[in-house]
């Protein structure tokens, strides 16, 4: 199966939430009943209250001026709406950020538990090294003893070196390690994992201050990119926890998970609407493929 064709099939559950709504309705005039519908699927699948208020908007003023007769036509416009949304988010890839980035490019992942940010750090470590890149892994979470031991199962299986300290050790330390031996050794890229938490919990934010502080010591610029994982599932709850994470360590960009697995995969819309941070990569399954790009229209094309 092609990416585009794993895109779609990520997309399902979204796609039947909103477009199955008009594909009930076609063959009917679009009239304001049409509308009111049309407006409860979108709510549904978690466009945002502003994102849903402004294209219906656009719906009922096209209306007024008669030109709409289908729900093609309503079809059209949505699409086209959601488009000019999510195109100015789409950025180069990780690969080519990496490549035009400064050397060792540094990115932090950040994100709240159970999102798969651990799992996110190491598909992506895994696409470097198939670039023919120098990765270089940092167990930040020494919170969790599992997680120390997830990753380096991984990078076990991915063959690149892992730097880690014992459970309950200071991250900005390992951090600080994972800095030197990247200089060292002559890596490319440092990814650091840090630990799941809360982001109400202000204790864990200013932990991730100090990490991003002590990377910063150690390497101009860095962290080069601030990678928030977010899970998909979790619709609107994503918002607040991107305005949390933003605000404390100031995101750069956003991976969002397990798009698969929702009806509310909207939710890429009204991030993207909220916080123009670019969107650099989705989740739509478990293998390491199912790790991609973010595309604007091919996400748009397999929506509608």
């Amino acid at each position: 199966m092609g990416w585009l064709q794993k895109l779609s099939a990520g997309l399902s559950k979204t796609r039947d939430a909103v477009t199955g709504q008009l594909d009930r309705l076609l063959g009917r005039a679009a009239d304001p009943a049409l509308l009111d519908e049309l407006e409860v699927a979108l709510i549904s699948a978690d466009l945002g209250m502003p994102v849903v208020e402004r294209v219906m908007g656009q719906l009922r003023a096209q209306m007024r001026g008669g030109n709409f007769s289908s729900a093609d036509k309503v079809r059209d416009l949505l699409r086209q709406s959601v488009l000019d949304i999510l195109l100015p988010t789409q950025s180069a890839s990780m690969e080519q950020l990496v490549a035009q980035g400064p050397r060792p490019f540094v990115i932090l992942a950040v994100g709240v538990n159970g999102v798969g940010k651990t799992t996110t750090v190491a598909k992506l470590t895994q696409r470097f090294r198939q670039q023919g890149k120098k990765p270089l892994l940092v167990a930040g979470d020494t919170f969790r003893a599992a997680a120390i031991d997830q990753l380096q199962v991984w990078a076990d299986r991915i063959e690149v070196d892992v730097i880690r300290h014992r459970p309950g050790a200071d991250p900005a330390a390992v951090a600080y390690d994972g800095m030197t031996a990247a200089k060292a050794r002559g890596s490319d890229v440092v990814l650091i994992d840090t630990a799941g938490r809360l982001h109400t919990k202000t204790n864990l934010m200013d932990e991730l201050r100090k990490i991003k502080r002590v990377v910063a010591q150690e390497c101009q610029g860095a962290p080069h990119e601030v990678l928030l994982v977010l899970d998909a599932t979790v619709g609107q709850n994503a918002i607040a926890q991107a305005r949390q994470f933003h605000e404390a360590v100031g995101v750069t960009g956003i991976a969002l998970t397990k798009l698969d697995g929702t009806a509310r995969g909207g939710i890429v819309v009204a991030i993207a609407d909220t916080f123009k941070i670019p969107v650099r990569l989705i989740g739509v399954g478990e293998d390491v493929e199912d790790l991609q790009d973010f595309d604007a229209k091919a996400f748009v094309d397999a929506l509608f």
